[in-house]
């Protein structure tokens, strides 16, 4: 009976023994969906969800996110599209305790053209806010293949 007791608390041990020395899944952060999210050191905004969906030929694409300032001050989030430098600067102003989200809620997308943005690929970019560091990421460039993006291709 004692041989069987222990027998039994060296499997369950051995079975939740991983547990012990495995990374916990549900504290990676990741993108659910099929934009990016950038990460905090970027600013006080919180960008999330950032894709673009482009034309066919890739000579246009739409920028599609969401921005959410959850501080009592107003804020601009400085971004730029293809190489550094030589790439499209746009902005995005985001008032206090305010999210807005480019292509939802009445909020227009951003047109972004003079890049290469082929769907499929990666457009690489830098995202930053208020004091917060600049951010460089890849972005991905979609096509209106889904139902839910293809009201955002723009024409060729």
């Amino acid at each position: 009976m004692l041989a069987a007791g222990a027998l039994g608390t060296a499997v369950l041990l051995g079975a939740s023994g991983c547990a012990l020395i495995s990374t916990q899944a549900t504290t990676i952060q990741y993108s659910p969906s099929d934009g990016i999210t950038v990460s905090a050191e970027s600013g006080p905004v919180q960008i999330r969800n950032v894709l673009i969906v482009a034309n066919e030929d890739g000579s246009a694409g739409n920028l599609l996110g969401a921005f959410v300032n959850s501080t009592d001050d107003n804020h601009t989030v400085s971004m730029e599209f293809g190489e550094p430098g030589s790439g499209i600067s746009e902005t995005v102003r985001v008032p206090a305790n305010t999210v807005i989200s480019l292509g939802v809620d009445g909020e227009e997308p951003i047109l972004l053209e003079g890049i290469e943005m082929l769907p499929g690929s990666d457009v690489p970019a830098s995202f930053q806010s208020g004091d917060g560091e600049t951010i460089l990421t890849d972005v991905p460039v979609l096509d209106g293949e889904q139902d839910y993006l293809a009201p955002f291709v723009p024409e060729s």
